[in-house]
């Protein structure tokens, strides 16, 4: 059973970027009413190029099974919600070209990801209607798709 956890850049950057406008923005732009939060995420692609897609996906609940992850070989992924609502991030560690044991996060309104390219990670799981999210990624040929199922699902619930 895994236990979700709050979402911070700390415990998170062994997997991405944690996309928030936490602290002090880094300039002022438009006529010092708009404050930047500059260069918040790595986006990495090999080959190809980025492009935004939307993604409208149906919401879930705790407790989730989880039962097979993802990773994107050439490119990284980023998930910026377009509602306020939290949503599930379930990363796991390499492990011999495999998921190792996976970790789960509950973001706070106002928080999106990017998985670094070549993560282990569950699939977009919005926790409300609608799960509506611009996602940041590769746009290219290739295989940048692997799949890895569980043979015995795990069950994430809230704390």
């Amino acid at each position: 059973m895994i236990t979700t956890q709050p979402l911070t850049p700390a415990a998170f950057a062994p997997f991405g970027d944690v996309l928030d406008c936490a602290g002090d923005p880094d300039t002022l732009i438009n006529q010092g009413l708009c404050g930047r939060f500059h260069d918040r995420a790595r986006i990495d692609v090999l080959g190809g190029r980025v492009g935004i897609s939307l993604f409208n996906a149906q919401p879930r609940s705790l407790p989730y099974t989880l039962d097979m992850m993802e990773r994107h070989p050439l490119g990284s992924q980023a998930f910026i919600p377009m509602t306020e609502h939290p949503f599930l991030v379930v990363v796991a560690p390499d492990q011999a070209g495999a998921p190792g044991a996976p970790q789960a996060f509950l973001t706070a309104p106002g928080q999106a990801i990017n998985f670094h390219r070549n993560t282990w990670h569950g699939v977009c799981t919005p926790l409300h209607a609608p799960g509506l999210f611009a996602v940041v990624d590769r746009i290219g040929e290739g295989e940048n798709l692997q799949e890895h199922w569980f043979e015995e699902g795990y069950t994430i619930h809230a704390p």
